[in-house]
């Protein structure tokens, strides 16, 4: 069976994610050590031990996701059969081009280490929030945004995540204000999100900024197969434009609606496979893809029931 490879973004992570698999798969277990062999710091231990509110830091919580997902790929890639495409969530677009063989998994954990250290200095210079709008089409959110914002403070669209799933980012303000601008509108609920700045909208821009100057000394393979970028929706083929978009995605709105359906019309009929912690993926492209086939590879059960 021909498969599109999914990888989830910052959120899904907590303490205890991918011991079970570093207990059962010597694969696993390998990537595990050379992740923390790589950072110089044992990441592998706040994953599995925490504290909590530390793996929730987003220079930590991001190489995390990583580990478990490129933990999850060296077991199952060589079982799972032909793969047609992939798309990550964010920080999962660096998961996918690690699929794609773009680069490994120790130079991608290093990456989004200076990644979520960058994220987390915009934030501190000009803080920022998110807020999740559920039950509202995404046109009337993008309405609600721009009726709220004025020359100083922001809110803009940030995660294209289903036609009634939309998160904002910008300036606390004005995100409040269009947070009630979208529950006027008819919006079942508006859910505040703990992060620490206001990720892919405008007040990344020093981060990107720093991130491009990262990539620009990364050593990058053209991808084996093709890898649908957040920024655009759009199959990426060559390392020039995944250095590039990855730094634009920073400030740009995960497009992930067109992202699911540029997957789905890259393989027709293709399985959606979701590789590291959590399901959520799965849950949207069901959403967005009818009829779509979606299984989730997160946990040692998960993938020995599937590979069984």
């Amino acid at each position: 069976m021909v498969n599109v490879l999914l990888f989830p973004g910052q959120g899904a992570q907590k303490v205890g994610m991918g011991k079970d698999l570093a207990e059962r798969f010597p694969a696993a277990r390998e990537t595990f050590a050379a992740i923390d062999a790589a950072l110089g710091e044992p990441l592998t231990r706040l994953m599995w031990e925490g504290p909590e509110e530390r793996l929730q830091l987003t220079e930590h919580a991001q190489p995390a996701i990583l580990a478990h997902s490129a933990a999850v790929l060296a077991v199952v890639r060589e079982r799972l059969g032909p793969v047609a495409a992939a798309a990550g969530h964010s920080l999962g677009e660096y998961s996918a081009y690690l699929a794609a063989g773009l680069l490994s998994a120790v130079a991608a954990a290093k990456l989004v280490r200076r990644r979520g250290e960058l994220m987390r200095e915009a934030g501190e210079r000009r803080p920022g929030s998110m807020s999740a709008v559920l039950g509202l089409a995404t046109d009337q959110v993008e309405l609600a945004c721009r009726s709220s914002s004025t020359e100083n403070e922001l809110a803009v669209p940030a995660n294209l995540n289903t036609a009634d799933q939309t998160v904002i980012s910008g300036d606390p303000p004005a995100v409040e204000r269009a947070g009630a601008a979208c529950k006027a509108a008819g919006a079942k609920r508006v859910l505040p999100l703990k992060v620490s700045g206001a990720f892919h909208s405008p007040l990344m821009a020093p981060a990107a900024a720093g991130l491009r100057a990262v990539l620009a000394g990364a050593e990058l393979a053209d991808p084996e197969f093709p890898v649908v970028a957040n920024a655009t929706a759009e199959p990426v083929r060559s390392a020039g434009d995944a250095r590039r978009l990855l730094a634009e995605q920073l400030t740009a709105p995960v497009r992930w609606v067109e992202c699911a359906q540029q997957l789905a019309a890259l393989a027709p009929g293709a399985r959606f496979v979701e590789l590291g912690p959590g399901n959520v993926l799965s849950g949207l492209v069901r959403r967005i893809v009818p009829g779509a086939q979606c299984i989730s590879l997160g946990t040692a059960a998960e993938i020995e029931g599937v590979l069984a």
